[in-house]
């Protein structure tokens, strides 16, 4: 049962379907584990243990009468703690909304369940999502399955740190600026940032509207599929025969490069040489809009974020963990017209960006330019926080402000990774690329 809690979902499900797993018996050996594991409260916000054996026995029904529902049927999965879930607490990692329950589920946690998917519960979170790194001083900081002592990123961090200790099978989290990559990345990790609006987030406490997205962190590009479409209500895109040979990759330099911490940018540049090796052609080259977008983050994402928090905020602001409270408060400093004009120049670069990068089937940048912070420093000094937080999701953030599906993969190099970016919805495409570039890019 051991070798369970260390399989991707998409081969539990073959084991579900050939008969050599029963999904009761996998449900009990995933919270016994969640039950004796050092880090379960530090992990899971609350566990959903009834659910979950009711869940798995339908599971284990269906599995005797040949009924199942799809691969993934009977397969235990964690939810990021914004996720509505009927009757349980949903929080968002915040004492704002201490003490919340919802009446339904969320709409992509409803889909899950409809496909057999079994619910183990909800894992912690940055507060209302609003930091990469994955600290939080007012519920818990889920720790870095490389080190605990090192965050383990955000704001998805206890969605990483259920699959990566082996306390779910994969875990669904939301990216509104890198937050479901970098928990992955510094966790050797697949995640999926998905195409805004290709989801729903009905159900899903919001941070910024214009940009939260929904996506799965798992072990292989084939989970990413396979939740996805259980998400979606739809197949799985066929991801079989995919190769890298003759595929034409661009390698961002402007904003993803610069500055890049000695460790990430050599994983990042090994990465590049094995997939030139298999037959990809690489070519390196600068897109401007993209520096120019990043300098409207402030007032896209921070304005919006605040302007949907600000009354809960301001209500109880003592409540908060005084960075992330200080970054939504600085939303306050935009006007509306300041916020209506950065959205249409951002609509312009994002078309600009499109344009350059048409003759291209991917744009590569390494998934996070620094490697996790240590928790016990960024308790203790504020301005290391906003500088270290900036710079976590510098990379990730181009992804978001520029409208793509995105996809992180692990390098060889703990902690390192290599995202591949496509065009909005070509999310079939983007996978195909991670299934052939996941066989490449660990060497």
């Amino acid at each position: 049962m051991g070798d369970w809690l260390k399989m991707t979902a998409s081969d539990l499900g073959r084991g579900i379907g050939a008969g050599e797993i029963d999904p009761v018996a996998l449900c009990e050996a995933y919270l016994a584990a969640i039950d004796a594991h050092e880090y379960t409260d530090r992990i899971y916000a609350r566990l959903t243990e009834d659910r979950a054996r009711a869940e798995a026995a339908a599971a284990s029904e269906r599995a005797k009468k040949g009924v199942r529902r799809g691969l993934l049927d009977g397969v235990p999965i964690s939810w990021k703690d914004l996720y509505d879930t009927a009757g349980v607490g949903t929080e968002a990692g915040t004492a704002l909304l201490k003490g919340r329950v919802p009446d339904a589920d969320a709409e992509v946690l409803a889909n899950a369940t409809r496909a057999g998917l079994v619910c183990l519960g909800k894992t912690h979170m940055t507060e209302l999502a609003f930091s990469g790194l994955g600290l939080n001083d007012v519920t818990e900081t889920p720790p870095n399955s490389n080190d605990p002592a090192l965050v383990a990123g955000g704001s998805s961090s206890g969605a990483a740190t259920s699959v990566a200790f082996g306390l779910a099978a994969a875990g669904i989290g939301s990216d509104t600026g890198g937050s479901v990559r970098l928990p992955s990345v510094w966790n050797d990790l697949i995640g999926l940032k998905t195409t805004h609006g290709l989801l729903s987030t009905v159900g899903v406490v919001p941070l910024c509207e214009s940009f939260d997205t929904v996506g799965p962190l798992c072990r292989s590009v084939e989970d990413a599929a396979e939740l996805l479409a259980v998400m979606l209500g739809e197949t799985a895109p066929d991801l079989s025969g995919a190769s890298v040979a003759g595929k034409r990759f661009m390698v961002l330099e402007t904003v993803a490069l610069p500055g890049c911490r000695a460790e990430p940018l050599a994983a990042f540049e090994a990465a590049i040489e094995r997939l030139a090796a298999a037959g990809a052609e690489i070519v390196r080259g600068e897109i401007p809009a993209v520096e120019r977008a990043m300098e409207l983050t402030g007032c896209v994402f921070t304005s919006e974020a605040y302007a949907q928090w600000h009354k809960e905020i301001e209500a109880n602001p003592d409540a908060m963990f005084p960075p992330v409270r200080e970054r939504f408060r600085a939303g306050a400093a935009y006007s509306a017209v300041q916020f209506i004009e950065s959205w249409q120049e951002l609509r312009q670069l994002r078309d600009v960006y499109l344009t350059a990068t048409a003759g291209f089937d991917a744009v590569l940048v390494p998934t996070a330019p620094i490697l996790p912070p240590d928790i016990a420093r960024l308790l203790s000094d504020h301005e290391y926080f906003i500088s270290e937080n900036l710079m976590a999701l510098r990379n990730t953030r181009i992804g978001n402000l520029m409208g793509l599906c995105g996809l992180t993969l692990p390098t060889d190099t703990p902690m390192c990774g290599i995202t591949a970016l496509c065009d909005p919805f070509t999310e079939a495409k983007l996978l195909r690329l991670g299934a052939a570039m996941e066989g490449v890019v660990k060497g």
